[in-house]
């Protein structure tokens, strides 16, 4: 009999073992480029659904490394995983990777972790509190798909941008202090930020569309176009920008 796991533990312990599985394999050597990135999709997607088929048999799946089964939309509790969030960036060797796990049960994470292997920490909604201090005055935004309107917000409010890889490492650097807002205008699904936004959620910052409407998760069109995580104290500033931008260009980009 498999002994049982509460769900705040197992979230964790999803996150910090799909990490060092995934340090595993690149720290070998063996692969390198997009032969390591899938290889590291695969061996952290399959360990992942091995321990939730032990372990939460019953619940729903969602995973961008998964065929989606649609049975997950008459579920209340529904696993959201994105078992190596920026590849790109792990098989190049660089940080800003992550691992996204998040149980979210009638359409909210409810427990969620994100891990950032490479720094050795994984951000857990049962233990998490954003660093409050002086403002960093910088927004995170996307390498691939930087918005146009995150550029506006940052101009208007005299900060600067960087540009970061996973969705998960720009969350929790706007956790840490590091960056003021992440605004994200070019396109994720739900496992790109249902694991961020429920650590975000749970240290106290603002989650949200872009037009300020709640995030919602379990849907069937799992597409999430756009996305703001920011110090709570900015958030009213940085929605009002936003919806000046668009009723001036009529979209985000």
């Amino acid at each position: 009999m498999t002994a049982h796991i509460d769900d705040s533990r197992l979230t964790h312990l999803l996150a910090q073992g799909t990490g060092e599985i995934l340090k595993g394999v690149r720290g070998v050597g063996l692969l390198s480029g997009r032969s390591l990135g899938d290889a590291g999709d695969d061996l952290a997607q399959n360990w992942i659904s091995r321990v939730l088929a032990q372990h939460r048999p019953d619940d729903g799946f969602l995973s961008e490394e998964a065929a989606d089964n649609l049975e997950r939309l008459n579920k209340e509790r529904v696993w959201i995983i994105d078992p190596l969030d920026g590849t790109k960036e792990f098989a190049t060797g660089r940080q800003d990777w992550a691992v996204h796990i998040a149980l979210v049960e009638n359409g909210a994470p409810t427990h969620a972790a994100v891990g950032l292997p490479d720094l050795g920490v994984v951000f857990h909604t049962d233990d998490v509190r954003a660093v409050r201090g002086p403002l960093a005055k910088q927004i995170a935004i996307s390498h691939n798909r930087p918005p146009a309107v995150a550029l506006h917000v940052a101009e208007k409010l005299g900060f600067g941008t960087k540009a970061i890889g996973s969705a998960g490492a720009k969350s929790m650097y706007v956790l840490l202090g590091d960056f003021d807002a992440y605004i994200h205008a070019g396109g994720q699904f739900e496992w790109d930020s249902a694991a961020p936004v429920g650590v975000a959620r749970a240290a106290g910052l603002h989650c949200s569309r872009l037009d300020g409407s709640e995030l919602t998760y379990n849907n069937e069109d799992t597409y999430l176009p756009d996305l703001l995580v920011c110090r709570p104290e900015l958030a009213d500033e940085i929605l009002a920008l936003v919806a000046e931008f668009k009723a001036t260009n009529g979209q985000y980009q």
